[in-house]
């Protein structure tokens, strides 16, 4: 599971069962019981269980909030929000690479005392890089789950009522780390993901906004970078791309 999928974990186990009944059981109602029985323990009256014909349906319901179009949507706009941050951590990365750097060259001449400090000055950096990386990346993760869990509730809904309209009598999330779902087969084409992206995006009409068109070239050279977007928790290097 990526990252971000992993945000929703919480949320999913939250709301959403392993197993959802979507369709319950025909209402079987018991015949009148004679006068005489009325003092018989509860259980006794209870009428004994039947099976019904089931048709079951799997979701990977992680993976179809984050493919609609406003899941897709929400995560944009908050990767937007911490390009600042992503920023400001590849200049802290690339100040300590050049430290490193000149320590590596320090001629043989180099005092001690002008050693140390250089060493110190390096390990200051990567401390305050690593407590800048996981403040950003902590907050990071609470807005993106803050923003596809809202999603996630609605997608819910749109979920459960196609489920219910198409006749589906058990619902199977098999997103989860904890699914029970071992195999299943593909020929029954029971998983409905696809269509519930389809279903939600008809219904919020939210559309997915273009990606930003390419910077023009300079001609100048920008400093090598780990290719990072967002905040990242690892220390000592160029920022990765953090959870999302």
């Amino acid at each position: 599971m990526n990252p971000k999928s992993a945000l929703l974990a919480a949320l999913v186990a939250g709301f959403l069962p392993m197993a959802v009944v979507a369709q319950a059981a025909p209402d079987a109602t018991p015949p009148a019981a004679p006068a005489a029985a009325a003092t018989a323990p509860a259980e006794a009256r209870l009428p004994p269980p039947s099976a019904f014909p089931a048709r079951i349906a799997l979701v990977n319901f992680i993976a179809a909030v984050e493919a609609t179009n406003e899941g897709q949507r929400a995560a944009i706009e908050v990767n937007k929000r911490y390009d600042p941050q992503k920023e400001k951590l590849q200049a802290q990365a690339t100040e300590i690479a050049t430290l490193q750097k000149k320590l590596q060259s320090a001629p043989a001449t180099m005092s001690e005392d002008e050693r140390n400090r250089l060493v110190k000055d390096i390990d200051t950096e990567n401390k305050q890089l690593q407590r800048d990386s996981d403040d950003a990346t902590t907050s990071y993760n609470s807005d993106m789950q803050d923003a596809l869990g809202k999603v996630a509730e609605k997608v819910h809904n749109v979920m459960l009522n196609y489920v219910a309209k198409n006749g589906y009598t058990m619902l199977i999330n098999y997103g989860d780390q904890q699914s029970p779902v071992i195999w299943a087969s593909q020929d029954q084409n029971a998983d409905i993901t696809e269509a519930v992206v389809e279903a939600y995006n008809a219904q919020s009409g939210v559309t997915v906004p273009p990606p930003p068109a390419p910077a023009a070239s300079t001609g100048a050279r920008r400093p090598a970078t780990s290719g990072a977007t967002h905040p990242s928790t690892t220390p000592h290097t160029t920022p990765t791309k953090p959870a999302q």
